[in-house]
């Protein structure tokens, strides 16, 4: 089993919080985390339709029977357990006595701030980081392959190809998670919207032209785009908001959770094909970003990063705000060095007046260079912990 990162976090907070509260998405290793850091707590899963027609019938025999210790998987399929649970550990007065887990961000969320707030710390788990995956003895022959596998535990535990996992996973997606937010009666129609997203990997969000595109109305784009948001599919990267010459981009750019299932959806069917795609730029900025992402989450923070762009070009792919200092990191594909890679970067980085800005790039070595610091994406992993 791969080393979970988070787990040093949740040990500690389990001894200073009633509930734990751990959200992500499917099949991104939340139960065997949960397992397999406490060992001695009961295991309940509420996808079990016994067990949950059991809560449903008489939610307080349930906590009598599991007063203490317990770990309640996929929590959101009955919200209502969340205020029971809020009288019983105010009562019990003691740490660690439940985890909760769900892929739902928006449903799990949901009772847990009305009922629970001040008596769970939360978590949020992505699927594998790059430094998780290397410090398991795992390597890839290059970044187009990792690209490619993506990151989900399964791929690695199970050794699994790409093409074996993926497609399931999307069907598994629509039949258990989408139906309980949204209600949407032609999958294949959502199935081309999230196509139609991957697509659009690292670009500013156009709703109206993905759902003229798609054939749907715009608030239902909106619609569908927020549940794919809430169920860890894609995320939107805000424009940084400090106006530096009042003539800035402010649309957000569309990324995904794990770019192994975004090149599914692009139709992908190996990785030599990435090599040549014309996606192949910004699904490796998509990699860089969203390995900042987990490292965030991994720490039990929330990652405050944003993009800059002007109304002529001029942009900066990732900006780290640590409310102490601002950090540009312009990410570039390419594995061999050129100078205008940090064309970007150094003209922020006079209109910001920073220092210290980064650029990530495709190749294998990490050097300084006189206009700047240049860092392979095989020690980007480092360079956040």
């Amino acid at each position: 089993m791969i080393k979970r990162k988070i787990t040093e976090r949740l040990l500690y907070y389990s001894s200073k919080y009633p509930v734990l509260t751990i959200t992500g998405p499917r099949q991104s290793g939340k139960s065997t985390l949960m397992r397999s850091t406490f060992p001695d707590y009961n295991y309940i899963s509420l996808e079990d339709p016994d067990v949950l027609l059991m809560i449903k019938d008489d939610a307080r025999l349930f906590l009598k029977n599991y007063p203490n210790k317990t770990i309640i998987d996929e929590a959101q399929r009955y919200p209502e357990i969340f205020s029971y649970l809020q009288g019983h550990v105010d009562s019990a007065s003691e740490n660690g006595m439940y985890i909760l887990s769900g892929s739902h961000n928006f449903l799990l969320m949901e009772g847990v701030s009305q009922t629970l707030a001040g008596r769970t710390a939360i978590f949020k788990l992505l699927p594998l980081s790059y430094q998780e995956i290397t410090k398991s003895d795992i390597h890839f022959q290059n970044i187009d392959e990792l690209i490619y596998t993506g990151m989900y535990p399964r791929i690695y535990g199970k050794k699994l190809e790409p093409q074996d996992f993926y497609p399931f996973y999307i069907q598994t997606y629509l039949e258990k998670d989408i139906r309980l937010i949204k209600n949407i009666t032609d999958l294949s129609m959502f199935v081309r919207f999230i196509k139609l997203c991957a697509g659009r990997i690292g670009q500013l969000l156009n709703l109206s032209s993905i759902s003229i595109e798609c054939g749907i109305s715009q608030p239902t784009a909106k619609a569908w785009l927020s549940a794919l948001e809430s169920s860890y599919i894609i995320y939107l990267l805000k424009p940084h908001h400090k106006n530096y010459n009042k003539r800035l981009v402010k649309t957000p750019k569309l990324y995904f959770y794990d770019t192994g299932l975004a090149c599914t959806l692009l139709g992908l069917e190996n990785a030599k094909q990435l090599s040549t795609h014309y996606l192949r730029g910004e699904l490796f900025e998509n990699f860089i970003i969203t390995e900042y992402v987990k490292s965030a989450f991994n720490n039990v923070k929330e990652p405050n990063i944003y993009f800059w762009r002007d109304n002529i070009g001029n942009e900066v792919d990732l900006i780290i705000d640590d409310s102490i200092k601002l950090k540009g990191v312009e990410i570039k594909s390419g594995a061999t060095f050129k100078e205008d890679f940090f064309k970007g970067i150094n003209y922020w980085e006079k209109l910001s007046k920073t220092t210290d800005n980064t650029v990530v790039y495709g190749g294998d070595v990490s050097m300084e260079t006189k206009h700047g610091k240049l860092i392979s994406w095989k020690d980007w992993a480092e360079q956040l912990s």
